[in-house]
């Protein structure tokens, strides 16, 4: 387990630098003020309404980078700076859960693959843990530990899954926001450089968590693998 611990670590301390990160640019583009006067909110209604949809409604809720879309209720979900500032920041985070809104009009073939796995991902994450460390223990005693071991890593390797088929659907979104923002000049140059710079940042917290999912099920693997 020694080595589950060290992968652990190295996972956390670089999950950790690229988290602060986001936040430190976050913080660093709020100060970039839009010359349009526009609020999040704002930003988001327009997005909207210039693709044509209009079954979809921007509201506030709480928290600090809480921001998404929910495919089910229709809804736009800004934290509340990002839905009442007039911002590079927040610009960049209504455009880019907008992107999700437009992906979701367009059935985008990603984020529907995405929306048909979240039910199983969501049972798979609270019993792959438990399962797989079951496993361990039981492989001490008896050879059916190999199978709960290997039950435990193909439902953890369904979050694997949903980790990566997130990525491009992330990617996606902030490329629909960025070429918007361009084509409706919605910013000025330096506006539109914060915003693509902040949804490089929130992107890369996607891929870090992708990697730090798939180094971890290579390990649970290699463990069964050399079992005997």
């Amino acid at each position: 387990m020694i080595g589950y611990y060290i992968i652990a670590g190295l996972l956390f301390l670089v999950s950790w630098y690229v988290s602060n990160k986001l936040k430190s640019k976050f913080k660093k583009y709020s100060k970039v003020h839009l010359q349009n006067g526009m609020s999040g909110k704002e930003i988001a209604e327009k997005m909207l309404y210039d693709n044509g949809i209009s079954d979809v409604k921007v509201i506030s809720t709480p928290g600090m980078l809480s921001d998404h879309y929910n495919p089910q209720k229709k809804t736009v979900n800004l934290s509340e700076s990002v839905y009442s500032q007039r911002n590079a920041a927040s610009a960049a985070v209504a455009a880019h859960e907008c992107g999700h809104a437009v992906q979701h009009a367009q059935a985008y073939s990603w984020l529907s693959m995405r929306s048909q796995l979240v039910p199983v991902v969501s049972v798979a994450s609270k019993f792959s843990t438990w399962v797989i460390m079951g496993g361990f223990l039981l492989m001490a005693f008896t050879s059916l530990g190999s199978t709960v071991l290997l039950i435990g890593i193909l439902l953890f390797g369904m979050g694997t899954l949903f980790s990566f088929v997130t990525l491009p659907v992330e990617y996606d979104a902030s490329k629909r926001a960025l070429v918007w923002l361009e084509n409706e000049n919605m910013l000025t140059a330096a506006e539109h450089d914060a915003a693509e710079d902040s949804l490089k940042w929130a992107a890369r917290t996607y891929v870090v968590a992708a990697i730090g999912s798939l180094a971890t099920l290579l390990y649970f693997v290699s463990i069964y693998l050399g079992r005997d």
